[in-house]
């Protein structure tokens, strides 16, 4: 296209292939301008899961021999980002990036820099990346029969995805266990999400109606100790995944013996947490307002926590990492009423004095036992005497 009135051409959708020397002739006149074309493409056309790697291609064309560009890259944050260039040579450069993450979501910035010719030019090209906003590893704590909502937060609505794309939310008690589905999602064009509870999991939890946009939520409305494990996301587009796990670890507390506890006895708390510990956490009895001696820690990483007591009052089980304390469970060690207390005095007393009476009656009876076998030996001989000495006068 000409546009006037100063007799510029321009030249739209412009290709490789349109690199080269334009000539302007008036007259006797010309003038030369050498177009220099550069063209820079992203794989998946920069639609992207978390932990994906992007490849650029940076292709270049002109009239003339090809310069040695530099190639400076700048993510979303203008930070700059050092890429690991794989093949470089006059007309194409392949550079991949580091595997992103859904902060890395924007515009990024391709500088690129010759200096003969002087070229300096700087190259935007959107990258969307759909992922989730949670940690790569997210632990969460829980008591036995509290409530607990799991969340998966994902980026789609701030990215403004257009393309629509499915998911799962499994459940597994550990690693290499069965793996059990709790709900199938997707999400429209228009980023609409839509849940599907499976009715085959036999699972126990509900669906939030309420909740941020692009929140996947689970709630256990009463945790139970086997509802620990691993509890994982999974985003599915066009054949590929990503996927976010959180780790519930649910704690529970015992006493043995469970009634009251009696003057002079002993009792014993166990507490108990469903999976294994980070090497920073720990657990903790103590009772409350009591003294140091009430206190107790268990080795780092151990995941059962037993303490003798003789003390009653509300006892206390903490789980602390990195000194800070996730998650507490009470249990309450009621103390024998007077009367019990008596009734165990006066059965320890009457059992002891019913063992004596026993012991002392069995003494008796045994020497009345004696005794009677005695007489009874005594008896025998003399009917043994008298016959031998009538037999003896019958004789005479």
């Amino acid at each position: 296209d000409i546009k006037m009135p100063y007799k510029q051409l321009q030249v739209r959708n412009l290709k490789l292939s349109n690199a080269g020397i334009y000539t302007c002739q008036y007259g006797s006149r010309k003038v030369r301008t050498s177009l220099h074309i550069f063209k820079l493409t992203i794989s998946l056309d920069g639609h992207f899961l978390q932990n994906e790697v992007p490849e650029l291609i940076l292709m270049q064309n002109s009239s003339g021999s090809l310069p040695v560009l530099n190639i400076t890259l700048f993510d979303s944050n203008n930070n700059r980002v050092t890429p690991e260039l794989q093949n470089k040579g006059r007309q194409k450069y392949i550079v991949n990036l580091k595997k992103l993450e859904a902060m890395d979501s924007g515009t990024w910035v391709c500088q690129v820099h010759s200096d003969s010719p002087l070229i300096t030019l700087n190259i935007p090209f959107a990258v969307k990346v759909l992922g989730f906003q949670n940690p790569d590893l997210e632990r969460k704590y829980a008591t036995v029969d509290s409530t607990v909502i799991l969340s998966w937060h994902l980026n789609s609505q701030k990215i403004k995805w257009k393309e629509s794309f499915t998911g799962q939310v499994n459940w597994k008690q550990q690693e290499g266990a069965n793996t059990h589905g709790l709900l199938d999602f997707n999400v429209t064009a228009h980023g609409q999400l839509h849940e599907t509870k499976k009715s085959s999991s036999g699972f126990l939890f509900e669906i939030p109606e309420r909740k941020p946009e692009s929140t996947i939520e689970v709630k256990l409305s009463k945790v139970h100790f086997n509802h620990s494990g691993q509890y994982q996301c999974q985003l599915e587009y066009q054949g590929r995944h990503a996927q976010s796990k959180i780790e519930l670890v649910v704690m529970k507390v015992s006493a043995n013996p469970a009634g009251p506890l009696s003057r002079e006895a002993n009792m014993t708390l166990t507490c108990q947490v469903s999976g294994p510990l980070p090497p920073s956490a720990y657990l903790r009895w103590e009772r409350v307002n009591g003294t140091k001696m009430d206190i107790k820690n268990s080795k780092q990483q151990e995941a059962k926590l037993e303490v003798n007591i003789s003390a009653a009052g509300l006892w206390s089980c903490h789980l602390i990492e990195d000194s800070d304390r996730k998650i507490s469970l009470h249990y309450h060690v009621e103390e024998a009423p007077v009367w019990i207390n008596h009734v165990i005095i006066g059965a320890s007393v009457g059992g002891s004095l019913l063992a004596f009476a026993l012991g002392c009656l069995c003494i008796i009876s045994g020497i009345r036992w004696h005794r009677r076998r005695q007489r009874a030996k005594r008896m025998a001989q003399a009917r043994q005497y008298l016959l031998e000495n009538k037999t003896c006068q019958c004789q005479q």
